[in-house]
């Protein structure tokens, strides 16, 4: 039994008095005729936040979860259950209730639990008791001193820190044992200036799977702290974006985002079986321009959106889902893999043991090219250039977007002159992605503040691309290109 599978069997079966015999009743109370495939999904959160506005401690959170989601499927249909008791009456009632969709056919025996082993991605730790409360406190107050020392227009410092710890525990009928420890810690940093009665803000965050010693490590509050005050004062420079059709280069990291979500989601299982996604059916079809190469990969050490295992106890993996601008595979849930004749590819995850799984995304980034992202502006006499963005919107079957760029600038006969703001990004994901004609060599992830909504479910996801060139967008802004 490894690390994590003995932590996660200590901390969530031992103390409630569970043990294989009872998950063998559990099962034979789930599996009834004609179930294909039950599990049960043990999990323990324990979560904690602290907010600082204006150097006084604004809140502090401190939260425990545990439960068991079980699940029956029989062909096309779930039947889901859950409750927040660890006990063997409550898993038997679960599991009487999941196995309400059983159809006639033959009862399954479930296969004799075997512990499945897991590359090791992050440290099986709780960082939530690594580091007192005071120092917590003490890391948002230098923070907040540091901006309002840097520059005298800063008006309004937001710091927020928050950590935790999952242990997850999955046991399946075809015999799969798995657990895992799944640290996560995060700081947010935001900054309000002021200057000739304009205000504008800026923001920046970080984090990843590990302690709470290494994220304020280093210098990175500092490091961060600069950034969001970097990105606020240039907005108080702005001007109004253009409107119209134009070139525009992303910048490489978080526009990742944009990726996520105008080819991301088009590309998750669920929607192309049900035939929803404008991807559907369409896989060997060429997608995007040559070069053009997305991978989602769950395996990346330390990473905010990678899992030494899936919420199902698949371990992840690194799937290509564009290659060389061709459709080659979606991400994959158990269910949703069987149904298409495909293979899981680690990418079944749930928000808690309340929630059902889905095919979702872990961390889904382009792979770099090779051309020199000043290349990239200087062939560009009239566009945009595209750094930070906020918030956008996707509809999954027209693959249709919108996305707000929060920090932007014009491109001027092959110069960035002109900080601009107002700008949104409008187009479709398949025609974007055809429209890519340079791919830098400066492929980098974003710094671990992903979150991802899917049906009302929020799960931590990474995202990443090189610098790119897009041939022609409309950007909507609030004067005339």
């Amino acid at each position: 039994m490894n690390n994590a599978l003995a932590l996660a069997h200590s901390r969530l079966l031992a103390p409630a008095g569970l043990d294989s015999t009872d998950l063998e009743r559990a099962f034979a109370a789930l599996l009834g005729p004609g179930i294909d495939f039950g599990d049960f999904y043990f999990q323990h959160s324990r979560r904690e936040s602290w907010s600082m506005e204006d150097g006084i401690v604004k809140d502090g959170a401190h939260s425990i979860e545990q439960g068991v989601g079980v699940r029956a499927i029989a062909g096309d249909k779930t039947g889901f259950a859950y409750s927040d008791a660890l006990e063997p009456s409550a898993l038997l009632a679960s599991a009487q209730t999941a196995r309400a969709i059983a159809r006639d056919g033959r009862k399954p025996r479930p296969q004799a639990l075997t512990a499945q082993g897991a590359r090791i991605l992050y440290p099986a730790l709780d960082p939530v008791d690594a580091l007192d409360n005071a120092a917590k406190v003490e890391a948002l107050r230098r923070v907040d001193a540091l901006l309002r020392a840097l520059d005298p227009r800063v008006r309004q410092v937001m710091v927020s820190l928050t950590g935790g710890v999952d242990t997850v525990l999955v046991a399946r009928s075809d015999g799969v044992l798995a657990g895992d420890v799944r640290p996560l810690v995060r700081m947010n940093i935001q900054v309000i200036v002021e200057q000739h009665g304009r205000r504008e803000s800026g923001y920046a965050g970080f984090g990843g799977r590990y302690s709470y010693a290494e994220l304020l490590a280093d210098g990175k509050p500092e490091k961060f702290a600069r950034e969001a005050l970097r990105q606020a004062l240039v907005n108080l420079d702005a001007i109004d974006a253009p409107a119209g059709t134009m070139p525009v280069v992303l910048g490489h990291g978080w526009p990742g985002v944009l990726l996520h979500e105008a080819v991301g989601h088009g590309l998750e299982g669920d929607f192309n079986r049900k035939g929803t996604s404008t991807y559907a059916g369409r896989i060997g079809q060429r997608v995007a321009a040559k070069g053009v190469t997305i991978v989602d990969d769950g395996t990346l050490d330390g990473r905010r959106g990678s899992l030494s295992i899936d919420d199902e106890g698949t371990p992840t993996s690194c799937t290509t889902l564009i290659e060389d601008g061709i459709l080659v595979g979606y991400m994959q849930d158990t269910l949703n893999a069987r149904l298409m004749g495909m293979a899981p590819t680690g990418n079944g995850r749930r928000e808690s043991f309340a929630h059902l799984v889905m095919p979702r995304m872990t961390n889904t980034y382009m792979r770099a090219g090779s051309h020199d992202p000043e290349e990239m502006i200087r062939s560009v006499k009239k566009g945009l250039y595209a750094v930070n963005f906020g918030g956008g919107q996707v509809d999954i079957t027209s693959g249709k977007y919108v996305f707000s760029a929060t920090e932007a600038y014009l491109i001027e006969d092959g110069r960035i002159t002109a900080p601009v703001k107002g700008a949104t990004l409008i187009g479709n994901g398949p025609d974007t992605m055809q429209k890519v004609t340079m791919i830098g060599h400066d492929l980098a992830l974003d710094d671990g503040v992903g979150i991802c909504g899917k049906d009302g479910q929020s799960v931590p996801v990474g995202v990443g691309q090189p610098s790119l060139l897009i041939s022609e967008l409309t950007v909507g802004g609030t004067r005339a290109g």
